[in-house]
């Protein structure tokens, strides 16, 4: 099954790639796609810098990927997520694609703190 999730995300594309381009951090996501308690073991099969980034799980039983793709977008970046899973709840797996986006659009750091 194919879920996809997208928003325009006021960072630039060096920042979100910055994000996004971290073994925990995807490890986590792909958890949070398949339902899993605790972070999976992923595998990088595409890599362009601040453009697209995708990666699957490794090991067997639940084969998913995940899709990130940046392009600039009047004064933000336009960010689709699209992921492939065998979740049986397509619901949840939008669910999980929209806190990824989140995360990715939260503010990292605060001003005057």
């Amino acid at each position: 099954m194919e879920s996809i999730a997208k928003r325009t995300l006021v960072k630039s594309a060096p920042e979100l790639w910055e994000l996004a381009d971290d073994p925990a951090r995807m490890q986590a996501w792909m958890s949070g796609l398949i339902g899993a308690g605790t972070p999976v073991t992923v595998e990088v099969t595409e890599r362009d810098p601040e453009r697209t980034l995708a990666w699957r799980s490794s090991p067997p039983g639940s084969p998913a990927r995940i899709s990130i793709e940046l392009a600039e977008s009047g004064f933000g970046t336009a960010v689709r997520i699209t992921a492939e899973h065998e979740r049986p709840d397509p619901a949840e797996a939008i669910a999980a694609l929209e806190g990824l986006l989140d995360e990715l659009g939260s503010p990292e750091r605060r001003p005057f703190a």
